[in-house]
């Protein structure tokens, strides 16, 4: 059977993402979000994520084009002089990797934010993390060594089928095959090393390369040519009147919206025989 867990990704970062999020999982096939602790819509995601128990909650680790949870002074190290993450996804890898100082910072600032998560009373379902920055070799040590003081279970790791493209017809399918070769060693060290954990993850992961182009038609595309495995399919769904920022141009955040919330995909799961799952759900099974 194909299991899916059907995620939304920046849960808190304003209230045009917070109010697509509940319209999708109230409406719609999604099932599990991803909470952004720092941001300036949390505590509206929060009280949102309270009155849908059903909606499955993880953590979005931001280290990277976001705020901190700390106070800027407690991680000078991480960041620029307007006391944000820098966007230079490059520069902080190195600036990670090679210096003491940013090491020590990031590891209090990664459990700041499992603390506030923690402290919302939610119940911790997975992490992932903004733009997959815990693919970073000291951003993961750190995330594992911290989230097992806070019940981690579920991972996301964001390894696509190099096929996929190819297999719902559509272009890109070179891009993507290239991109899985790269990544596969390292995605396939990151699967031993949290099984040893016994942490759990999805066989695959799909949404890096139609992030902003989920429609009806693709999602519908790709729903039919997956595998029996468990797969996480991620959006960013929000809505167009109210308070930005979007995480993407508001057009892609409507479409992608549209597709979570479309009768044709409600269909299409009974008729794929799809089975709507989460992390946690996985987790448990799979210690069972």
């Amino acid at each position: 059977m194909k299991q899916v867990i059907f995620t939304a990704d920046d849960f808190g970062l304003s209230p045009a993402v917070n109010a697509g999020i509940e319209r999708a999982h109230r409406d719609g096939v999604l099932n599990s979000t991803s909470l952004m602790v720092s941001a300036a819509a949390a505590a509206d995601a929060v009280a949102i994520a309270h009155r849908n128990p059903t909606l499955k909650v993880g953590l979005h680790l931001v280290v990277v084009d976001g705020h901190p949870m700390l106070p800027p002074r407690e991680v000078r190290a991480l960041l620029t002089p307007e006391d944000k993450f820098s966007t230079d996804l490059v520069h902080n890898g190195f600036r990670y990797f090679f210096l003491p100082a940013a090491r020590r910072a990031l590891a209090r600032e990664i459990r700041a934010q499992f603390d506030a998560f923690k402290a919302t009373g939610l119940k911790l379902d997975h992490v992932d993390s903004h733009h997959h920055f815990h693919l970073h070799p000291t951003v993961l040590r750190l995330l594992l060594e911290i989230g097992q003081d806070y019940g981690l279970q579920a991972l996301r790791v964001p390894a696509e089928p190099p096929l996929l493209a190819l297999l719902a017809g559509e272009s890109g399918a070179l891009q993507r095959r290239l991109q899985a070769v790269l990544l596969r060693p390292w995605t396939q060290h990151i699967r031993r090393r949290i099984r040893a954990l016994g942490i759990t993850t999805t066989d695959c992961v799909v949404g890096l390369h139609d992030t902003g182009r989920m429609t009806i038609e693709r999602l519908a595309h790709i729903l039919r040519v997956l595998p029996e495995q468990s797969v996480e399919i991620f959006f960013h769904p929000a809505v167009s009147d109210a308070a930005g920022p979007w995480p993407l141009p508001i057009a892609a955040c409507a479409q992608e919206l549209a597709a979570l919330l479309s009768p044709a995909i409600g269909a299409l799961l009974i008729e794929e025989t799809v089975q709507r799952v989460s992390f946690s759900e996985l987790a448990a099974a799979r210690r069972g």
